[in-house]
């Protein structure tokens, strides 16, 4: 089987690492077709032998980048065609149909209850994705809560399939001598207590929160953003105002895969921590929070769709916070006080292993294939774009 994977770009992001990881793990002959900047995360695949191409696409209405699409597509001769992300699946559907494969499947990553990708879900962009997602055979969500709200919005209950994002257990295992080299590496006292959190730096993740609830915590207590966004600058000038800067590392964007990148990658940075941390008030699935339990982590989070979706004791460690900064501050102070717990990751994260959510994968896949669609009418007159 022969898969063209269509993605809007490859920076540094939850979807675009998902892929990457997921790729290395699939039975499959897959390229990659990025819409926009290719970014790290492209340098990672071609590392693994992926061919990717770089569509080049200048803006949401960039027409031309459509029949560029199709001709790409017929000519590499796919079996199926998976989309990602909102710009890519309205472009990716449309084009695979008119290139003539009829299994395509799209992966829903980041619908949330108001808003997509950080666009508030209005009306337009709520039925641009349903009449995109008519030409599609599945539409992958991450998450039962992500099920629940393609549904709502109007998607046939039929055509949804939960396929929940995987993390490789292997890499993110506890290992003690690998804490002590990164805490080393950043600077960071080894008997420091380290919050950690993991994400773009974005408005709606809410890191300002941990760097606030840090001003009000004891000199001991650190805090190691993961990852790179726009917020950086804020971030940067927050930690400064609230006197804490000297106690606030910033990382940038880290690739989650080992690619010959210098410096530690995200296993390591998540080993060098005591407590994962997300206040972000929604979330489609919480892959952070997951990547925490799998290196062994207690994990606070205001929204984790991962966890709320399994039983409570699936993830003893696994707290809920419903508060901002003042909850924060009172739950790390005790977790600080409580002292240090065996690094051992519970029954949640081996629920998500990436070999599972690949095999779950390839069933869609196989699925598609040998039901794909008959020819859209709706498409007849345009199929020589």
């Amino acid at each position: 089987m022969r898969v063209l994977h269509v993605i809007t770009g490859l920076g540094v992001g939850g979807a675009e690492l998902q892929l990457r990881l997921l790729l290395r793990h699939l039975p499959v002959d897959c390229d990659v077709v990025t819409l926009t900047g290719p970014g790290t995360v492209a340098t990672g695949l071609v590392a693994d032998g992926v061919r990717v191409v770089h569509l080049g696409m200048t803006g949401n209405r960039d027409l031309s980048a459509l029949p560029r699409l199709v001709r790409l597509i017929r000519d590499g001769g796919y079996d199926l065609v998976h989309t990602h992300l909102y710009r890519a699946c309205v472009y990716g559907r449309l084009a695979a149909r008119l290139a003539g494969v009829r299994a395509v499947v799209a992966t829903e990553h980041s619908l949330g209850d108001t808003q997509m990708e950080g666009r508030p879900l209005t009306a337009g962009v709520r039925a641009l994705y349903l009449a995109g997602e008519r030409l599609g055979s599945t539409t992958v969500a991450v998450s039962p809560t992500v099920a629940g709200r393609l549904r709502r919005w109007g998607v046939p209950a039929p055509r949804i399939e939960v396929v929940p994002n995987g993390v490789d257990l292997d890499r993110f295992a506890f290992d003690p001598v690998r804490r002590l080299r990164t805490r080393h590496r950043l600077g960071v006292p080894d008997d420091a207590y380290v919050v950690g959190g993991i994400g773009r730096l974005v408005p709606g993740k809410r890191f300002d929160v941990l760097v606030r609830a840090l001003s009000r915590l004891p000199r001991d207590c650190w805090l190691l953003l993961v990852g790179g966004g726009p917020e950086e600058r804020l971030l940067r000038r927050t930690s400064r105002e609230a006197g804490v800067a000297d106690r606030v590392l910033l990382t940038g964007e880290r690739p989650s895969l080992h690619d010959g990148s210098p410096g530690p990658d995200l296993p390591s940075l998540a080993s060098a921590m005591d407590v994962l941390a997300s206040p972000s008030p929604e979330e489609a699935f919480g892959l952070a929070v997951v990547e925490g339990l799998a290196a062994g982590l207690p994990v606070l989070y205001a929204s984790c769709p991962a966890i709320e979706d399994l039983p409570r004791q699936a993830a003893p460690a696994a707290r809920y916070v419903s508060g901002g900064e003042e909850e924060f501050v009172r739950v790390l102070a005790e977790l600080r006080a409580a002292g240090p717990a065996p690094r051992h990751p519970p029954e949640a994260a081996r629920h998500y292993c990436i070999t599972h959510s690949a095999a779950q994968l390839m069933h869609v896949y196989t699925t598609a294939v040998g039901h794909s669609l008959p020819p859209a009418s709706a498409l007849q007159g345009v199929s020589s774009v």
